[in-house]
């Protein structure tokens, strides 16, 4: 990476000169805030011209740059260069690189670095696109002004690559569309042939509500695949940034113009009993409706004419029609409504862990432990506990006691081969002794025993799945966005709620974030998935402080390493 200056020129916002370290970052996220409510208000009252105005001056501003930079030097990717080998560690770097995202005149994007990552459960591969750090920055910074108005424009039942919604949410969606006696009984499984690959860019520039030069040179910036360039005609980056929200910009009205189609064709009276939804989660979606014949003759011709204008297709394969008694399966789940032999009792929906996802995950499982011979107890229960759990986690909304029992009962078979194989001469009970213990009531526990700082025995034992509770997740408002200023308290309440769910297994983490009122103990702002968080401890440990929950502290990442670098004290928020 290039030198940089060790101090830069501040903005004309600013008096003086700063450091990364020192801006403002309640401030910074707080105008950004603003502008992106002000832009969902103008997508929701048609007013286009407002909303350009509106999204240029928040791609200008010195506020959203600050933000662009650090969403970028904050994610999983941040240490992954692009085809420049460039990447952004220092505070220096990241203050050069919001000085760099002034300069749009003469901007021209590189090309993506291709790289190829196995599809779970699959031998081939799927492809991704790696762009450079200020092209990633560039995307995520026309990002803020694009989403507010693309997900002000979104259909109610999409799902996929939106904030605060997720795969739980859709499936929650379908149950309570599923479950009724008077529900559907058809369901058409829709699947897109390569639609990250085939998007029409045409279709994108006239339709995608920001610079059009910008999104062009994006989508024409081309991949370096094995050394070798190659232009790109069609579709959208796996990889980038921006990516996603162009995806459901492409699908979106799918849900919304089909119902005012057989509106229109049928009447509205007639429309509403045809029971017709769509539930969709990025590319994936299904459609339900009262017969076979209406999806058959009426939507599916429907759908094709409507993905054909933007130059994806169905995979005439992998679309089907079936019968809610027959079952089908959506993002690792299969849903069925199983009809009871007595005719006194009504037919059951039932959501559990589709096949093959259980089988994917237990090929999994098995390959772990295969290929561990030389690794130790306690290395391998760490290899295999954040895979279990993650699973578990992922369908603890749906019925899957049954199948977490029954996947236990093979891993321990397979643990028990694996002892075996370590000992070939120890006898049974000798194995038994040394690797599994009885604890809590139960028997048979693969666990490794260690002495804790209190100079006691303590077990860290392999994750049980059907120890995994059982929780429904809480149907999402059809009217919710993340952006609507009139609801923003009460969304703000169940974003909290929700992020209290997700850290239901990590109990002190937990206990912190309720303490601390969900918000940063720094900047103040909402701590969630998406923007990490980091276990502060007000005194050092190497200076003698304590691991009591009462010296810890949640913060940004940002905000964690703006604390030590300045040796700031940080206090609780307000709660509430």
């Amino acid at each position: 990476m290039k030198a940089l200056p060790e101090r830069l020129a501040m903005s004309a916002s600013f008096d003086g000169e700063v450091t990364w370290h020192s801006l403002d970052w309640a401030e910074i996220q707080a105008s950004v805030r603003k502008t992106q409510l002000k832009i969902a208000q103008a997508t929701g009252d048609g007013n286009w011209r407002r909303v350009k105005r509106l999204q240029r001056m928040l791609t200008h501003s010195f506020h959203g740059r600050c933000l662009a930079v650090r969403r970028v030097t904050e994610n999983r990717g941040r240490k992954t260069p692009g085809v420049d080998g460039e990447t952004w560690g220092s505070p220096q770097a990241k203050l050069h690189a919001v000085k760099c995202l002034s300069k749009k005149r003469g901007y021209r994007p590189k090309p993506l670095r291709r790289i190829w990552i196995p599809k779970p459960g699959k031998q081939e591969k799927r492809p991704l696109g790696i762009p450079t750090m200020l092209d990633r920055a560039m995307q995520a910074l026309y990002l803020l002004a694009l989403e507010p108005s693309i997900e002000s424009t979104s259909d109610p039942k999409s799902y996929g690559f939106r904030p605060d919604r997720s795969t739980a949410d859709a499936m929650t969606e379908l149950h309570a569309l599923l479950s009724r006696e008077v529900s559907p009984q058809w369901i058409l499984e829709g699947d897109i042939r390569g639609f990250f690959d085939n998007i029409n860019h045409a279709w994108l520039e006239r339709n995608v509500p920001m610079d059009r030069s910008i999104l062009r040179k994006w989508l024409k910036s081309g991949v370096v695949d094995r050394g070798r360039f190659t232009a790109t005609e069609a579709g959208t980056p796996q990889g980038g940034i921006i990516s996603p929200c162009l995806a459901n910009a492409t699908l979106n009205g799918l849900e919304l113009r089909l119902k005012n189609h057989l509106a229109d064709r049928f009447g509205s009276k007639k429309a509403e009993r045809s029971k017709v939804q769509v539930v969709r989660y990025a590319d994936d979606f299904v459609i339900t409706a009262a017969s076979k014949e209406l999806l058959e003759n009426e939507v599916k011709p429907w759908v094709e004419q409507f993905l054909s204008v933007r130059g994806v297709e169905l995979s005439q394969e992998k679309t089907r029609i079936t019968h809610i008694t027959t079952g089908f399966d959506f993002l690792g789940w299969n849903f069925r409504k199983y009809v009871p032999k007595s005719q006194y009792r009504k037919p059951t929906l039932l959501i559990k862990p589709s096949k093959k996802n259980v089988s994917a995950f237990y090929r999994r499982v098995r390959e772990i432990i295969t290929d561990s011979g030389a690794l130790t107890q306690d290395a391998l229960i760490g290899q295999l506990n954040p895979v279990l759990r993650g699973w578990a986690q992922y369908h603890s909304a749906a019925v899957a006691k049954q199948t977490f029992s029954k996947l236990d009962h093979l891993i321990f078979w397979r643990i028990w081969r694996w002892a075996k194989r370590r000992h070939p001469k120890k006898s049974s009970a000798w194995i038994r002794k040394k690797y599994f213990f009885s604890i809590g009531g139960r028997n048979w526990v693969f666990a490794h025993p260690y002495k804790n700082s209190k100079v006691e025995v303590a077990y860290r034992r392999l994750y049980a799945l059907v120890d995994t509770a059982i929780v429904r997740q809480k149907r999402l408002p059809g009217e919710y966005h993340p952006y609507d200023a009139e609801q923003e308290l009460k969304w703000e309440a169940l974003r909290a709620q929700r992020m209290q769910h997700k850290l239901r297994y990590r109990g002190q983490i937990r206990s912190i974030f309720l303490r601390q009122g969900g918000k940063c103990a720094q900047c103040g702002y909402a701590i969630s998935s998406e923007t990490g968080w980091h276990d502060h401890h007000v005194v050092r440990r190497v200076d003698g402080g304590s691991d009591s929950l009462e010296n810890r502290r949640l913060l940004h990442p940002n905000c964690h390493a703006l604390v030590h670098s300045q040796k700031k004290h940080v206090v609780l928020p307000p709660c509430g």
